[in-house]
C-alpha cells in the first residue's frame, strides 16, 4: 500500500509563521489551496470507483455521512472547515473531497479477477447519498501487456477512444458509455510510469467524465430557455410594429407589455446566470485536463480530445448562444422602452400645453368678466356717492346756502365718477405688482 501521509492526511497543513510576523488571515488558505487536491498514489493493478453527488443544498449530510462512514471504519471523523478526507477502508481506501456544489467519493482498492464484491465499496443498499449523483466512474489500472490489450475490445467500437498518454507511457481507453450499475467504465494500461504520476494520470481522466457531465448540465436549459427567447423575441417584434402605428398607438398599454416582457427575461437571465456560468467553467477544466494529458492519437481510433470537442463544443455553444440572445433582447427591450418613453413624454407635453392654452383662455375670458365688472362697480359706487352729495345739498338748505341741490348733485356726478374709477385702477395696479412679486 502508499505511505500513510499521501494517503490519508488529505487535511491543510498548518503554515508556519514566517520569521514570527503576524501574519494575514488568509495566508494559510491561500497557501494551502496549491495544495487542496493531491493525487492519489497509485499502484498497479488497481480499481477507483468514483460518484459525484450534487450538494448545493449545503454540507450537512455531507458531514453526516462522513461521520458514520469514519465510525466504520474506526477512523477520526473530519472536521467541519476541510474540503478533503481520506480514511481506511477494508481492502482499499475512501477519498472524499468537496467542490462548489458537488463533492466526490473515490473507493480505491486491488483489482480482484472478479472486481469488488458489493461490500467491498461504500456504495451499497446501506450508503446514503448526500445528494443526487451526477457521475460515476470505474476505472481499471492495469498494466500494459497483450492479454491487457485485448479488453480494449469489450468496449463499444462506435464511441470507443483509444490513445497514448504521458509520452507513450501509458495507453487509455473508453467509450463514455455506462455499465449496468451506471458507472462510466474507464481502461488505462500503465507502461511504466511512476506511483505519483499514475495517480496523477488517472485523476485528469476521472476530471474529464466528472466536469463533462457537469458542463452539460447547461444543456437542457439552454434548449429550454431558446424556445422561451425565441417567444419573446417574436412578441418584442409585435410590440415594435405598435409602436410605429401612431393612430393605433396606446402607449401607456404597450409600455406595460414592455416591462412585463423585460421583468420576464431578466428572470430567465437570472435563473441561468449561475448554470450557464458553471458550465463555462467546466468546459475550461475540461479543455486543461485534455492538454494535459498531452495525447498521441493511434490510427483508426479517436482520441478523448477529438471525440469530446465534437460532443461538448456544440453544447458550449448552445449555451453561449442563448446567453448571447438573451443579452441582445435585453438591449433592444430596453432601446424599445426608451422609444415609446419618448412618445410618452411628448403626448404629456402636449397634453400639458393644450391644458395651458385652455387655462390661458380661461384667465383672458376672466379678465374680460373682471373688467366689465369693474365697469358696473365704478357706475353703482358712483351712483350712490352721488346720491349721498345729494342728499347733503339738499340738507345745506337748512342752514340757508342760496346754491340749488340740483347743481351741487349734477356738478358731483363726473367728480365721482373719475375719482372711483382712478381708485378702483389704483387698487387693481396694486394687486397686480404683489402678483408680480410673488
Amino acid at each position: 500500500m502508499p505511505n500513510e501521509r499521501s494517503q490519508f492526511d488529505l487535511e491543510q497543513a498548518v503554515v508556519a509563521p514566517l520569521f514570527g510576523f503576524a501574519a494575514h488571515p488568509e495566508r494559510s488558505a491561500a497557501l494551502g489551496e496549491i495544495h487542496a487536491r493531491p493525487h492519489p498514489v497509485l499502484e498497479t493493478p488497481s480499481v477507483l470507483i468514483q460518484i459525484a453527488f450534487m450538494t448545493e443544498a449545503g454540507s450537512t449530510k455531507d458531514e453526516a455521512l462522513l461521520r458514520e462512514l469514519s465510525h466504520l471504519a474506526g477512523a477520526a471523523a473530519p472536521g467541519r472547515s476541510v474540503r478533503q478526507h481520506a480514511m481506511p477502508w477494508w481492502k482499499g481506501s475512501l477519498r472524499w473531497e468537496r467542490h462548489t456544489e458537488f463533492s466526490t467519493y473515490l473507493w480505491i482498492g486491488p483489482l480482484d479477477a472478479d472486481g469488488p464484491e458489493p461490500g467491498d465499496v461504500p456504495f451499497g443498499s446501506g450508503f446514503q447519498p448526500p445528494g443526487a449523483a451526477i457521475s460515476g466512474i470505474r476505472l481499471e489500472l492495469r498494466e500494459r501487456t497483450a492479454a491487457a490489450e485485448q479488453l480494449v475490445a469489450s468496449f463499444d467500437p462506435g464511441s470507443l477512444c483509444l490513445s497514448l498518454v504521458e509520452a507513450g507511457s501509458a495507453t487509455v481507453a473508453t467509450d463514455f458509455q455506462q455499465d449496468a450499475d451506471g458507472l462510466t467504465r474507464i481502461l488505462v494500461l500503465d507502461g511504466g510510469l511512476s506511483p505519483e504520476r499514475l495517480g496523477a494520470l488517472c485523476q485528469r481522466v476521472m476530471d474529464l467524465e466528472t466536469y463533462r457531465t457537469l458542463a452539460m448540465l447547461g444543456l437542457p436549459l439552454a434548449q429550454s430557455l431558446s424556445l422561451r427567447t425565441r417567444h419573446m423575441e417574436d412578441r418584442l417584434a409585435t410590440l415594435t410594429g405598435e409602436i410605429r402605428e401612431a393612430e393605433r398607438r396606446d402607449s401607456q398599454t404597450l409600455l406595460s407589455e414592455l416591462t412585463d416582457l423585460a421583468a420576464e427575461l431578466e428572470a430567465d437571465a437570472a435563473a441561468s446566470l449561475y448554470r450557464f456560468g458553471a458550465s463555462r467553467a467546466y468546459d475550461g477544466i475540461v479543455e486543461e485536463r485534455l492538454a494535459e494529458l498531452g495525447e498521441q492519437p493511434l490510427s483508426g481510433f479517436d482520441t478523448l480530445q477529438a471525440f469530446l470537442q465534437r460532443r461538448l463544443a456544440p453544447a458550449m455553444r448552445t449555451c453561449r448562444s442563448v446567453e448571447e440572445r438573451q443579452a441582445n433582447l435585453s438591449q433592444k427591450l430596453a432601446r424599445a422602452a426608451d422609444l415609446l418613453r419618448t412618445w410618452v413624454d411628448v403626448e404629456v407635453e402636449n397634453q400639458n400645453r393644450d391644458l395651458l392654452a385652455s387655462m390661458n383662455d380661461h384667465a383672458h375670458a376672466q379678465l374680460r368678466l373682471q373688467q366689465t365688472v369693474e365697469g358696473l362697480s365704478v357706475a353703482a359706487v358712483s351712483y350712490y356717492v352721488v346720491g349721498l352729495v345729494g342728499y347733503l345739498a339738499k340738507g345745506g338748505g337748512v342752514f340757508g346756502h342760496a346754491v340749488a341741490p340740483e347743481l351741487v348733485t349734477a356738478v358731483s356726478v363726473p367728480v365721482a365718477v373719475v375719482t372711483i374709477w382712478w381708485l378702483v385702477r389704483k387698487a387693481r395696479r396694486a394687486h397686480g405688482g404683489i402678483a408680480d412679486r410673488t
